[in-house]
């Protein structure tokens, strides 16, 4: 079970979300405030740091939207890698220095869990 406080118009609601399988049943108490995505995250497409050293990761659970680089593109700190769909929120998951993108470890629709790795940077 994890805890968290979720934040809508200024109104503040604690809520616990409980993990399950992609094969169960998720519990009707856990989908009550917060909607938490239905599939299991998907297996990364490469080793998480495997060709880069630098990790850009997920700040929030959602589906991957859009890809906003490819695999030797160079980003300067804050330039957006990735963005994330999240509660009808479009969330850039941005470049944490400068570098080059090394590796995308996810696909346009793929479900992610915060802080998981999207990408690499060298």
């Amino acid at each position: 079970m994890k805890n968290y406080t979720i934040t809508v118009n200024g109104t503040a609601y604690d809520v616990t979300v409980e993990e399950t399988g992609a094969a169960s049943a998720p519990a009707p108490a856990a989908k009550k405030a917060a909607p938490a995505p239905k599939a299991a995250a998907p297996a990364p497409k490469a080793a998480a740091g495997a060709a880069g050293g630098v990790e850009v990761k997920a700040g929030a659970a959602g589906k991957v939207f859009k890809l906003d680089t490819k695999v030797g593109d160079s980003v300067k700190k804050g330039d957006p890698v990735v963005t994330i769909e999240a509660m009808k929120m479009e969330i850039p998951v941005v470049a944490p220095q400068d570098g080059t993108v090394a590796s995308i470890n996810c696909s346009v629709g793929d479900a992610c869990e915060s802080g998981q790795v999207l990408a690499t940077l060298n």
